[in-house]
């Protein structure tokens, strides 16, 4: 087998010709990339925007001059966080497992508690109250698809939401608008052409250059950092920005269907080709398909470890899905990601689901289709109680993740400047 292994040995020479052609000024495709950069200002321009932009007192300064209804919440928060009203880990463990909480928890395995989707910053303080009511805990890590330009219209929500992450102390992704159900393919429109999205969804012919476009955009004027990204193209895209010295960093979707090892390893490879010297990556998450196993993520951590990435690269894995319009359901991966979690590093608990047997019997049950609905049509249908409602249950669906966690001496990450 060492022979038949030895065949597989990436030749020097092959490596030399792809810096040539990467390298090489007639080389078009790396040079359309690199105007865009350009237009920006470059790497260094770009990123001191981006800090700016990112500055907290910045933002509340922004939310302030617009007159925006959520500066009082921006306020309401800060003033909680200082006076100590959320519960604390230690206190959270008591509370799972009373005169038991003094036992050794294992942090070095500790699982990121991640929430899917925060589509409305109210929704984030509605959710802070009933943490404080209830002792309980808010979540390391929040995903957002909502629509771009639609929330940095609507009353400074972008701007609210980039302050209360800092505030909380929990990182958080945003969802470009240059998706593959943007329109971006012209032959596929719905329902009647589904099939068609197997093969044809994506950023086709130039909409990866405008993905970074994009990006740059929200990057310099928001702060943005974390982006979705859904794509080979623009997987790729965000490895070369970040190889050009502009501090990208996104997370790869569930919809890119990394599903086995040999897909983990390609993925990875890039990642680590295009790492800076200090052998860090863009690449900051990389969710794993819902149909993966244990042995498949093992098998992805021993790959991710033996090319140095386990510390940048956290392995986000779906523990509950929306009752509608993605998975079959019950959908409930909390034992197998507590069976994991003592011996897989960097892993974070992915909540876009309620618990199956409390969401399906709601009113509403969650739909992920709902994620694409314009405000106004929320609105107008008087949904938005009802999708309230569906994202605080996904909150307990992460508290209860969090007992488990607890009740096996696991550790979490939570929102790091709430539960000190």
């Amino acid at each position: 087998m060492s022979n038949l292994r030895e065949r597989l040995r990436i030749g020097e020479a092959h490596v030399r010709q792809i810096n040539d052609f990467i390298l090489d000024p007639k080389n078009e495709t790396v040079n359309e990339l690199l105007r865009v950069v350009e237009k920006h200002g470059g790497p260094e321009e770009i990123n001191r925007k981006a800090a700016a932009a990112r500055d907290l007192s910045s933002l509340i300064d922004r939310l302030r001059s617009s007159g925006s209804p959520y500066l009082a919440d921006i306020e309401w928060l800060i003033e909680q966080r200082d006076s100590g009203a959320f519960v604390t880990i230690d206190g959270f463990r008591t509370k799972v497992l009373g005169d038991r909480a003094a036992a050794t928890f294992d942090e070095a395995h500790a699982v990121t508690l991640e929430i899917s989707a925060l589509q409305f910053f109210p929704w984030l303080i509605v959710q802070a109250k009933q943490a404080i009511a209830n002792r309980e805990i808010m979540p390391g890590r929040f995903i957002r698809v909502r629509n771009m330009a639609e929330q940095t219209a609507d009353r400074g929500d972008t701007l609210a939401v980039a302050a209360a992450m800092q505030i909380v102390g929990a990182s958080y992704v945003e969802t470009l608008d240059t998706k593959g159900t943007d329109g971006s393919n012209i032959h596929l429109g719905g329902p009647e052409t589904i099939t068609g999205y197997f093969g044809g969804v994506g950023q086709p012919n130039e909409h990866a250059l405008q993905w970074a476009e994009e990006f740059l955009t929200y990057y310099t004027e928001y702060g943005i950092q974390q982006v979705l990204n859904v794509n080979p193209g623009t997987v790729l895209v965000g490895y070369m920005l970040h190889k050009l010295g502009i501090d990208i960093e996104f997370k790869i979707s569930v919809y890119m269907g990394n599903d086995n090892p040999y897909a983990a390893l390609w993925t990875l490879l890039g990642a680590k080709l295009f790492s800076r010297e200090d052998g860090t990556t863009s690449l900051i998450g990389f969710n794993w398909a819902n149909s993966v196993s244990n042995a498949t993520i093992e098998k992805g951590a021993a790959i991710r470890a033996a090319l140095g990435l386990e510390d940048n690269v956290r392995f986000e894995h779906h523990i509950t899905e929306t009752q509608k319009s993605i998975v079959i359901q019950p959908y409930d991966r909390t034992e197998e990601l507590v069976e994991l979690a003592d011996h897989v590093a960097n892993v974070s608990a992915k909540h876009e689901g309620g618990t199956p047997a409390i969401d399906a019997a709601r009113e509403h049950p969650s739909d992920i289709l709902e994620y694409f609905l314009p405000k106004s049509d929320i609105e107008a249908q008087g949904l938005m109680p009802l999708l309230e409602r569906n994202y605080l249950d996904k909150h307990d669906a992460l508290n209860r993740t969090a007992t488990e966690l607890t009740k096996r001496g696991l550790s979490f990450v939570a929102a790091k400047n709430l539960h000190r």
